[in-house]
């Protein structure tokens, strides 16, 4: 609500410059850095340049224009160039809650993306390597936008492109061979594969004819050799189990888990359409696309003729294309694969697909840091996810027991809030920074935490419980008190913060709004007595608290944390 009186005020105002001189010119609205100034100020300074008359005229011209604009606007005044106003708090308030009250769970809810597709490949976790604390960020940002992007109107499809495909498995197949015992890696398969792809890197960097081993093993995988097929199929099994086992402990669930093996014959019309184009060049015995000059040519072909991730995943866009017709296709991929999606839209670009280059986005995000240094599965340097989710659910279930040790269903709650620690942790930081793990600060019940704001809405449904109120009822004066207006502009700003998530491929903006309202409640908690004998003012307090309490479960839903009703 207020952001809409923000939006209809820059429009009245460009429609009257527009009107009476002619001048296009771009009002800012905005919210004043002091709260005593008022709740919503405009600088002049762009119709002063505009219109080139003193800032004073200016400024009264506007002020007199926008008493006639019919806003709830209670006050007008001018601190210089700016223009500040209060908003009559009293029945635009009550709007705001009535409207969440009764949107409940829809509350916040956009159409900016109604009739439109996007597809999002993010997770995609390498077959055969144990699912790391480095694979939560790709995962949980991924899930995020989905919800997020659903809550704006978008039709979405999740892709788990998984890493089934590669050198890699020419690697493992060596390793198996060279080290490997078939028992000991059929008792435990990930640990044992995890274990043997370590020493195999290990060993290459002192004996190189290992890679050139591995290329051969893979080739055999690639041209069908019923041996190597075998193996590289049960690999591929026994991985899907473990990263499963870590989607049903998030909740994270996907459309499609085409990998890379599944475009393996979709790519040879792409290098015969690129060979018909004329940009497919021979250099140094393999085929390359070549690029501008800052962008280093895209290899396409091996020397040995052996496919490589880029024609994969121009494979993958062709027929993601064609079957999901995307307006926008999301990457959720770190950082450190800038240089790869530069090549996948510049290769499309010159293939005359100028309009499908510019619908993908690089959704990149920084690294897990643990001790200030990146993990490798190659190194061994690396905390595997699950192994990080027991144990925060392990310290939630101890918080739990020392809170509440009469619970009925502890080890369920305790999941939810260990996984919520760990997730809220990731998504909290903006994407594009590296962060450090540190599991003993993220499941703390106080701070800037997921178990904190999961506390804040049990303590509002410990409020409510059993309790009815009339929220048509309400004493609309004690929104003039700044700690029940602020909760309010809070509330009213959900849906903005939700669309400018989704604009900027953010699930950080959410989080942060989060910890906002959270604070703004328990700030409200400290001063007000919520269940009073005067039956307006319990109403009231009722009907904001049951709002905060929708808009932070909705909220927590869209970073993929779940609600709870105690703890």
């Amino acid at each position: 609500m207020i952001e809409q009186i923000k939006l209809d005020l820059k429009n009245k105002l460009e429609a009257f410059y527009k009107d009476k001189y002619s001048q296009d010119i771009q009002m800012v609205v905005e919210t004043p850095k002091k709260v005593e100034m008022g709740d919503i100020s405009i600088p002049m300074f762009m119709a002063v340049k505009a219109l080139r008359k003193p800032m004073p005229e200016i400024v009264a011209e506007a002020i007199e224009a926008i008493k006639g604009f019919n806003l709830p606007i209670k006050s007008i005044s001018n601190a210089g160039a700016f223009i500040n106003m209060f908003i009559d708090k009293t029945e635009l308030s009550k709007e705001i809650i009535i409207e969440a009250l009764t949107k409940d769970e829809k509350y916040g809810e956009s159409n900016i993306g109604l009739g439109k597709n996007i597809v999002l490949d993010y997770s995609s976790p390498n077959i055969a390597k144990s699912f790391s604390v480095g694979h939560l960020r790709s995962t949980m940002i991924g899930n995020s936008l989905k919800l997020i992007l659903q809550k704006c109107g978008y039709n979405t499809t999740a892709i788990n492109y998984l890493g089934d495909w590669g050198t890699q498995f020419g690697k493992m197949i060596v390793a198996i061979e060279k080290w490997g015992n078939i028992d000991e890696i059929k008792k435990d398969p990930i640990n044992e594969l995890s274990r043997l792809y370590v020493k195999v890197n290990d060993e290459e960097k002192n004996d190189p004819s290992i890679g050139d081993l591995a290329r051969a093993a893979f080739r055999k995988i690639e041209m069908g050799e019923e041996k190597y097929v075998s193996m590289w199929k049960w690999i591929r099994e026994e991985s899907l189990k473990e990263s499963e086992q870590i989607y049903d402990l998030l909740d994270v669930n996907f459309d499609s888990y085409n990998g890379e093996a599944f475009y393996n014959d979709k790519m040879d019309p792409v290098v015969d359409e690129l060979e018909k184009k004329g940009i497919l060049e021979l250099d140094q015995g393999a085929m390359v696309v070549k690029l501008e000059d800052d962008i280093p040519p895209a290899l396409i072909k091996r020397s040995d003729g052996g496919t490589l991730y880029i024609t994969r995943d121009l494979a993958a866009v062709f027929y993601r294309k064609k079957e999901y017709n995307f307006e926008k296709a999301l990457y959720v991929v770190g950082g450190e694969q800038k240089l790869h999606f530069l090549q996948l839209k510049g290769v499309l670009a010159k293939m005359g697909y100028q309009e499908l280059s510019d619908s993908i986005y690089h959704v990149n995000f920084g690294l897990v840091l643990k001790d200030g240094k990146k993990m490798s599965t190659r190194k061994g340097n690396v905390v595997k996810l699950y192994d990080i989710l027991m144990q925060a659910i392990q310290s939630a279930k101890a918080q739990i027991e020392e809170k509440n040790p009469n619970m009925a269903n502890k080890d369920e709650i305790a999941t939810k809030v260990g996984c919520g620690a760990v997730v809220f942790n990731d998504l909290k930081n903006f994407r594009a920074l590296d962060y450090e793990f540190d599991i003993n600060q993220m499941v703390k019940f106080e701070g800037q935490t997921g178990p904190y704001l999961q506390y804040t809405g049990v303590r509002i449904a410990s409020i409510l419980k059993d309790k009815t109120f009339d929220y048509n009822n309400v004493d609309v004066t004690l929104f003039e008190k700044p700690h029940y207006f602020e909760l309010v502009k809070l509330i009213s700003q959900f849906r903005m913060t939700v669309e400018k998530a989704a604009a900027e491929f953010a699930p950080s903006v959410v989080a942060k709004y989060l910890l906002s309202l959270a604070a703004s409640f328990n700030k409200f908690y400290s001063l007000e007595k919520i269940n009073v004998e005067d039956e307006k003012t319990r109403n009231t307090n009722f009907a904001v608290a049951k709002s905060v309490r929708i808009v932070l479960n909705e909220g927590l839903r869209l970073l993929g944390i779940h609600y709870l009703d105690e703890m």
